[in-house]
C-alpha cells in the first residue's frame, strides 16, 4: 500500500479522514483561498469534479491562511463562500497550515515527493517569482507550497504524480486528471 494512504485529514467537524478511504481514486489535493487572485480556480476544480468525479476522482480542498492571510473566515464562512459562490461540491477540510513546524503530515508528504519545479512562463508567473524572492531568496531550492491553490495529483496506485502551481493553465492539470482516470 502506497504511503499516501497512512495520511488523513481533519474535516470541518473535527472528524479524521483517512486518504485510505480514497485508495483506487484518482485524488487532486489542492490548498486552497477565499481571497486570493487564483480563487476563482474554484470554477475550474468544480467542472473538473463534475466532470469525472463519478468517474473515480476526489478533490481534497483544505483552506489555508498562510499566504498573505487570503483565507481568514472559519471553516463554516469558508464552506459558504464556496458553495455560494462556486456551487462546490467536493468536500472541504479543516483550514489548516501546509507549510512550517504546523503543517498538516500529508502535505509534508507530498512535498517531499513533489518539489518546486517553478512557475513556468508568462506574466502571473513572473510576478509570482518577483514577489516570491522577497518573502524567501531561495525559494526555488526549496519544496515549500509557495501559494494558493497548489495542486498535487495522486494516482490510483496512491503515487503523487503530479505537482501544478497556482499559475498552471487549469487545462494542463485537467489533462492529467483524466490521462489517470
Amino acid at each position: 500500500m502506497s504511503e499516501f494512504y497512512n495520511y488523513s485529514v481533519m474535516n470541518t467537524k473535527g472528524e479524521e479522514v483517512p486518504m485510505s478511504n480514497y485508495e483506487g481514486k484518482v485524488v487532486l489535493v489542492v490548498n486552497t483561498a477565499t481571497g486570493c487572485g487564483f480563487t476563482p480556480h474554484y470554477k475550474d476544480l468544480e467542472d473538473m469534479y463534475e466532470k469525472y468525479h463519478e468517474k473515480g476522482l476526489e478533490i481534497i480542498d483544505v483552506p489555508c491562511n498562510q499566504f498573505a492571510g487570503q483565507t481568514p473566515g472559519t471553516d463554516e464562512e469558508i464552506h459558504q463562500f464556496c458553495t455560494l459562490k462556486y456551487n462546490t461540491q467536493f468536500p472541504q477540510m479543516k483550514k489548516s497550515d501546509v507549510n512550517g513546524e504546523n503543517a498538516i503530515p500529508m502535505f509534508k508528504y507530498l512535498k517531499s515527493q513533489k518539489g518546486f519545479e517553478g512557475f513556468g512562463k508568462g506574466p502571473t508567473a513572473l510576478m509570482m517569482g518577483a514577489m516570491l524572492k522577497k518573502i524567501d531568496k531561495d525559494y526555488k531550492n526549496n519544496p515549500e507550497i509557495k501559494w494558493n491553490f497548489t495542486k498535487f495529483v495522486v494516482d490510483r496506485s496512491g503515487n503523487v504524480v503530479a505537482r501544478f502551481e497556482p499559475t498552471a493553465d487549469m487545462k494542463k492539470v485537467s489533462a492529467c486528471v483524466a490521462s489517470l482516470l
